[in-house]
């Protein structure tokens, strides 16, 4: 195993495990309070974003990275290479980091799912239990099997997507910047030039 590997499994490990922790401790504290409705929500939205993130890591390894040079003057194609390049280390985050994040916070709304029922025959209790789990198991398994199809299809599109998605938040935070720069420098330019009419001022008076 290479170096690099190597320590890209440690950093993805130490990662995995804070993140973990820390949603644990978030679900555990908010989703009991939550109502059915709510927790079915929460369900539904971490289903769906551990589903785009296994299409946006299976569309990366799926990528041949020559087709992309077409799309050299288009936005988010640095990105889009940058993706490319990196393809163990964006399939491992997209595919095991986030997907068993998202798996540990559906599980977690799951459970406040069926506590909200107010189920009191532990019977019927342990058997809402197991099919709110495998139902969202299920549903985990059959939106990835779909995604699956339509990433390794379209490969192309959702990498150079991603990357413009990626690059949109950057681009308007360097443009700020920019322009908060300009600013600055405008103002401290006409700070320097009043100051400099006020000592000519001064030495006429003189």
């Amino acid at each position: 195993m290479k170096r690099s590997n190597l320590r890209w499994a440690t950093k993805t490990f130490i990662l995995s495990i804070s993140m973990s922790i820390l949603f644990s401790m978030i679900s555990q504290s908010l989703f009991p309070s939550l109502s059915i409705i709510p927790s079915i929500f929460i369900i539904l939205f971490f289903i769906f974003l551990s589903t785009v993130f296994d299409m946006v890591g299976v569309a990366v390894t799926s990528m041949d990275i020559a087709l992309l040079e077409k799309h050299a003057s288009k936005q988010g194609y640095k990105t889009a290479i940058k993706l490319c390049q990196n393809t163990e280390k964006v399939s491992s985050f997209c595919g095991d980091v986030v997907g068993d994040i998202c798996g540990i916070l559906s599980g977690a709304g799951g459970v406040s799912l069926v506590v909200n029922m107010h189920i009191h025959n532990a019977n019927v209790y342990y058997i809402v239990t197991c099919l709110v789990s495998s139902l969202i198991a299920g549903l985990t398994i059959f939106a990835k099997a779909i995604m699956k199809g339509y990433a390794v299809e379209n490969c192309e599109r959702v990498v150079l997507l991603t990357g413009k998605m990626v690059e949109t938040p950057l681009l308007s935070v360097f443009k700020k910047r920019k322009i908060k720069g300009k600013a600055e420098n405008k103002n401290k330019c006409k700070t320097k030039k009043a100051q400099k009419n006020k000592e000519g001022k001064d030495q006429k008076a003189q």
